[in-house]
Formats: C-alpha cells, sequence, structure tokens
C-alpha cells in the first residue's frame, strides 16, 4: 500500500504526496505539537487546519487515517502506525524541518518502507536554484540573492532587465514612524468556525499548560480565508505598507502588515499567489510598498529556507557572545520592567504575533543586551509565535538577531540603545531608556575589540571610550538591572 504522509504545516490545495496515494496519513507531529509549551493559537491553528484538510480530502472520496499527537510519543513512531495500516510506500513533502527528517526517515529506513521525499510546493525557489547561488562563497548577501530572483523570476523589470522605477530596493525609502493623527484600517478576520471552536475546546482539555491567550483567534484554517486575509491587505494596508513597515505603535499590534505568514507557513495559500495578487494591484499602491511587500514573499522568506537547509546545524550550535543565561520568566508574562518590551510580549501572549520590526529591533535586541542563551531565546521564538518553524527560527534567531553565528549571514548585530525605539515608535522616554541605554554601552563596552574591528560601529567604541565617568554609571544601573532580571540580587 502507498501512503502520503502529510503533517500540519503542509496543507497545500494541490498537494503533491496525493498522487498515487492509497490513503493520506495526517499527523500531529510531537515537534509541532508537544515539543514546547507552543502558544494555544499555534495549537488551535494546526488543529483546526489538519482537521479541515481531512475533511476536505474525505468529501474527495479520499481514504484518510488521521493521528492525533497524543498517539505519538516522538516523530519516529509514525513508521509503526504505517507498518500497522499495511504501508509499503510512502511519500511526503519535504518538511524543511531537519529534526523531523532525520528522525522520520531514520525510522522509516528502519522499519524497511520505501519512502520518497518532494519538493516543497510553499517556496519558489528549488534547492539546487540556492546551491549555484551560494557555491563558493565564504558569506552570503540577501541583496546578492534578492536581485537574482528578480531576474529569475522576471518581476518587476523593465525592457532592460533592470528595476522598475531605477533601484531593486526601497528599503531605506521604508523607515517611517507613524503620524499621531494616522488611521489604521483594522484587520477584517474570518469569523472563527465550528472547527476552530472545537480546536479551541480540544486545546483547552488536553493542553492545560500551553502558554498564551486563545480568546482573540481568528486566523485562517483553509485556503477561502488565507485568500479573503490576502484580498484584505491588498485593498485596506497594502498602499501605506511600505513606508510604515518598521513603524511600531504601543497600542496596534497589525499596522499595514499583511498577517499572512500563519497562512503561508502551512500552505494553505502560496508564495507565487501571494505575488501575483500584490503585482496585480500595483495600480493601487506606490512603488516602495510594492517592492518592499514582494522582497519579503520572494526575497527575505526564500533567502531564510536556504540558509536554513545549507546552515542550520552549524547555526544552531553557536554562541558566538558566549551568553549563557536561561530566558528569565519575565520574558513569558511581560514583567521585565521595560514598557517597550512588555507591551510588545503582552501583544505576543495575546495574538501569537508581533511585526518583525518589534521580534527584530525591540525582543530580539533586548534579549541579546541581556545575555540571554541563544538556544533559550530561539525555544522562546518557537514556543510563542503562530508563524515559528525551525527554518524560520533559526536563521532568524541564531543569525540576524543574536549574531551567535559570528556573521555567517549578517555584517554586524542588530542592536540599538533607547533611541531606535522611540524614533520609530510612540513610545515616550520613561524610566525604561536609562536601564536600556546602560545595557546597551555596557554591551558595547564588553565586546569593544570586536565592534572596533567592525566599520560600520567602530564609532560606538569611540563614544564609549570618552564617556568617562558616565561609563560606570551605565554599569552599575545595567548590573543591578540584570541581578534582578536573572534573579542573581
Amino acid at each position: 500500500m502507498r501512503a502520503a504522509l502529510i503533517y500540519p504545516h503542509q496543507l497545500f490545495p494541490h498537494h503533491p504526496a496525493l498522487r498515487d496515494a492509497d490513503v493520506c496519513v495526517l499527523v500531529e507531529e510531537p515537534l509541532l505539537m508537544t515539543q514546547y509549551r507552543f502558544h494555544r493559537q499555534k495549537l488551535i491553528l494546526h488543529r483546526a487546519s489538519l482537521r479541515q484538510f481531512a475533511g476536505q480530502l474525505r468529501r474527495r472520496r479520499r481514504r484518510v487515517h488521521y493521528v492525533e499527537c497524543g498517539e505519538l510519543d516522538s516523530t519516529g513512531d509514525i513508521a509503526g502506525v504505517l507498518k500497522q495500516l499495511g504501508v509499503t510506500r510512502v511519500q511526503f513533502v519535504d518538511p524543511c524541518d531537519d529534526w523531523l527528517q532525520q528522525r522520520l526517515t531514520a525510522a522509516l529506513a528502519a522499519a524497511r518502507i520505501e519512502f520518497s521525499v518532494l519538493d516543497d510546493p510553499h517556496f519558489l525557489t528549488p534547492w539546487s536554484i540556492f546551491e549555484q547561488f551560494a557555491a563558493g562563497r565564504k558569506r552570503l548577501f540577501f541583496t546578492d540573492f534578492y536581485v537574482r530572483q528578480r531576474k529569475r523570476l522576471g518581476l518587476m523589470l523593465d525592457k532592460r532587465g533592470q528595476p522598475v522605477g531605477g533601484k531593486w530596493s526601497y528599503d531605506a525609502d521604508n523607515r517611517k514612524k507613524l503620524p499621531r493623527d494616522a488611521t489604521i484600517p483594522p484587520v477584517t478576520w474570518p469569523k472563527p468556525n465550528a472547527g476552530v471552536r472545537a480546536a479551541r475546546d480540544y486545546v483547552r482539555e488536553h493542553f492545560g499548560e500551553a502558554t498564551g491567550e486563545d480568546e482573540a483567534f481568528s486566523y485562517p484554517v483553509n485556503p477561502a480565508q488565507a485568500r479573503a486575509a490576502l484580498d484584505d491587505f491588498l485593498d485596506h494596508r497594502f498602499a501605506r505598507f511600505g513606508e510604515y513597515e518598521d513603524a511600531i505603535h504601543a497600542d496596534e499590534a497589525f499596522l499595514f502588515h499583511s498577517v499572512l505568514t500563519p497562512a503561508l507557513n502551512i500552505g494553505l495559500i502560496s508564495p507565487r499567489e501571494v505575488a501575483d495578487a500584490a503585482l496585480e494591484r500595483a495600480d493601487r499602491a506606490p512603488l516602495n510598498s510594492l517592492e518592499g511587500f514582494v522582497r519579503q514573499i520572494i526575497g527575505w522568506r526564500e533567502y531564510m529556507r536556504g540558509v536554513y537547509r545549507l546552515y542550520c546545524r552549524r547555526q544552531r550550535t553557536r554562541n558566538s557572545w558566549n551568553h549563557r543565561r536561561p530566558m528569565p520568566t519575565a520574558f513569558y508574562d511581560g514583567t521585565t520592567g521595560i514598557e517597550p518590551v512588555d507591551t510588545v510580549i503582552r501583544r505576543v501572549l495575546r495574538h501569537a504575533y508581533c511585526h518583525h520590526i518589534e521580534r527584530l529591533m525591540v525582543l530580539g535586541n533586548f534579549m541579546l543586551l541581556c545575555e540571554i542563551d541563544p538556544a533559550a531565546i530561539y525555544q522562546w521564538f518557537m514556543e510563542l509565535f503562530i508563524d515559528a518553524y525551525d527554518w524560520v527560527m533559526v536563521p532568524n534567531v541564531f543569525g540576524m538577531s543574536q549574531h551567535a553565528d559570528g556573521g555567517l549571514i549578517t555584517t554586524k548585530p542588530y542592536l540599538s540603545g533607547s533611541s531606535y525605539i522611540l524614533k520609530m515608535s510612540n513610545f515616550r522616554k520613561g524610566p525604561w531608556c536609562p536601564i536600556w541605554d546602560a545595557l546597551y554601552w555596557r554591551f558595547i563596552d564588553r565586546h569593544r575589540d570586536f565592534f572596533a574591528a567592525n566599520p560600520r560601529m567602530s564609532v560606538m567604541v569611540t563614544q564609549c571610550e570618552r564617556m568617562g565617568s558616565r561609563l560606570d554609571e551605565h554599569r552599575r544601573t545595567a548590573a543591578e538591572y540584570l541581578a534582578r532580571l536573572h534573579g542573581d540580587a
């Protein structure tokens, strides 16, 4: 018997593994459901969407065997389930998860079940293309990859093959602070259907220790809802996405962002459909919004997946700063005492989501200054974010956010003092500012040799050396805060 093995993050409307399959085995995979104390909304998303997918297959007269997470202790246990079903050959889409694939293929081989791994349709870039791009390069640069992508896919090019508008990227135009009188359109969410309500009840009953709140769950759980979410973004937020994509607001979670990653990362909608829809409505948005959004979809998302395939084992074992502190409980309940950090944490607890600048420059930035172990930071992001998967979080945490990989994909760490937060947000100066600044200057001071050798940041060392007694005050303020945060006081 031939089986299609389908995981919760592979709910493609035209699933390639279904071809020639006698039975469809849908799996609530332990790595995606029980490995950590995942956010309630992520568990609801997986439960509701996977069960709706099963229903769609049954309506198409497919034979479905649904495996609940309580039936499996580990990834490899699925081989025993397949044996009991009489499966002799299985095919599945590349899970883009190094741990899952290693454990699964080892178990299938041990059980003597033949298997084939299919290309992942929710990425635009075949692995062979990324390998060609990376070949012979000592360091990868996103801009090089992005320009290649635009040319390879033929997107936003003039007749000479040059970028429409004359520039490949308008990122420099997309760093505006939100005006005080800005009108932010509400996101139109799908109404929770019976499947979502059932999934919420199930999670409440079986995952009592899960993280976060579940009342606000309203993410798409099927392709129709995902397409409606895309249309809502393009109709109401797309035009102003570009100029305010880096803006932060104390009272607004979504601003002008698409919030498509929960659906996109489980296959309910494809990056090609998203990019094509944006390009079809190019006349509704300025070029910086169009290019900025397309860059996220065909550029950064594809680049992170390629970096993951290339470097994941190397990245997740690196700790270039030698940070060893565990994750403080204050980061799980929003009680760090730092207003922007606590505001964003409470936002994540409510929605299992915040946008990319809040992840990088509020949460990641502050965690770096607090010298938290990058492995603990990786786990925290995996637990709390609805769109978090191994391929997303390994390069973004160990590489982008924490620079723990020593600079495999970035030329400098992303860190700042309070001034950046004040510049990009409507947070006001307060007691949190001296603490944040003290941690920042303490970090620069402790790593002077590193920053002095980096042309983009050596000026910070010069400033540090000119501080005199103010540096001693920063050291004391930082030490007192870290002692309280980490329970050393």
